[in-house]
């Protein structure tokens, strides 16, 4: 019988956002690729240091036991797998049981997402993660300046989420930018009892609550957390959204426009998403930070790109 990950949360990550490859990485800018292999090959024994994702993936695996594999973490990289040996020797090294991986020496990876079944693909590849998305797969440009924190919460996976553009779509934010904020208000007030329409990361949030509580008597837990700018009376139809999904969260947070970073400083997430860059930069002097290239704000964003 094949091996299958039906049932299980499938995690796809670049081996820079698991590991800390910026010095290598520099090297592949200022060379070639192949710099880049011999200097990874002559560090092949050395361990490389945890990266942005370290603590998530290290708490994900944690789920699984002996008798049930629950949670499934690959790595999907532009590496060529020369390089991909040390990826390895590092996970070993810092015990992480990752045994998948695909390795593509270049070329974009998120076409192998789909026969992966991911739920969730991280990378410092920003190009990589617009096509993630565009996919249809939950997909973050990690930041790979976020600060990490000593873990203050070894037993507990800690998650979380903006609202509009990633749990949510990008439906009340348009209103917000083509209208202004009293329009936003208005608009969501009226529709506070219509749920929004999912946004990209919905996936991930069901998957989170459907390991929950398959895991619900083992001694590693989940906490997550609704981080968002909306604040009353907006704040209702996020509520009511998510009740309208069955799915709970922990803790929300509705800040009404103030800054994020302090907050999440004080939830300590092993993660945090969000869909406008100018939160990411906040939060990621916090908290390992992605951004969520998706929406009305990344739409205008990329526009203005030369």
């Amino acid at each position: 019988m094949s091996a299958s990950l039906e049932g299980q949360l499938v995690v796809a990550i670049s081996s820079r956002a698991l590991f800390d490859f910026e010095e290598e990485n520099e090297v592949f800018e200022q060379s070639n690729d192949a710099a880049y292999m011999a200097l990874q090959w002559e560090r092949l024994e050395t361990p490389a240091n945890p990266g942005v994702a370290f603590s998530l993936v290290r708490k994900l695996l944690a789920f699984n036991t002996k008798d049930h594999t629950r949670v499934e973490v690959v790595v999907l990289s532009r590496n060529d797998p020369v390089s991909g040996l040390r990826v390895y020797h590092s996970a070993k090294a810092h015990s992480l049981p990752i045994q998948r991986g695909v390795f593509t020496r270049g070329q974009t990876p998120y076409r192998y997402l789909r026969p992966l079944s991911a739920h969730l693909f991280l990378s410092a590849n920003a190009r990589d993660v617009e096509q993630a998305l565009e996919a249809g797969f939950p997909a973050a440009h990690v930041f790979s300046h976020s600060v990490r924190q000593p873990d203050g919460h070894p037993d507990e996976l800690r998650i979380a989420f903006d609202g509009d553009a990633v749990l949510f779509s990008d439906e009340a934010e348009r209103v917000f930018q083509s209208h202004g904020l009293s329009a936003f208000v208005a608009h969501e007030t009226d529709q506070a009892q219509t749920p929004l329409p999912p946004g990209p990361f919905k996936p991930l949030l069901e998957a989170l609550h459907a390991l929950r509580h398959d895991a619900q008597t083992g001694s590693m837990k989940i906490r997550t957390a609704l981080v968002t700018a909306r604040s009353a009376p907006a704040h209702e139809r996020a509520i009511r959204t998510l009740m309208n999904w069955q799915i709970e969260v922990d803790e929300a947070f509705f800040l009404g426009g103030l800054d994020k970073g302090g907050f999440l400083r004080e939830f300590e997430p092993d993660f945090f998403f969000d869909d406008q860059t100018r939160h990411c930069e906040s939060a990621a002097l916090a908290a390992p930070t992605g951004h969520v290239r998706s929406g009305i704000v990344n739409e205008a964003s990329t526009k203005t790109e030369p």
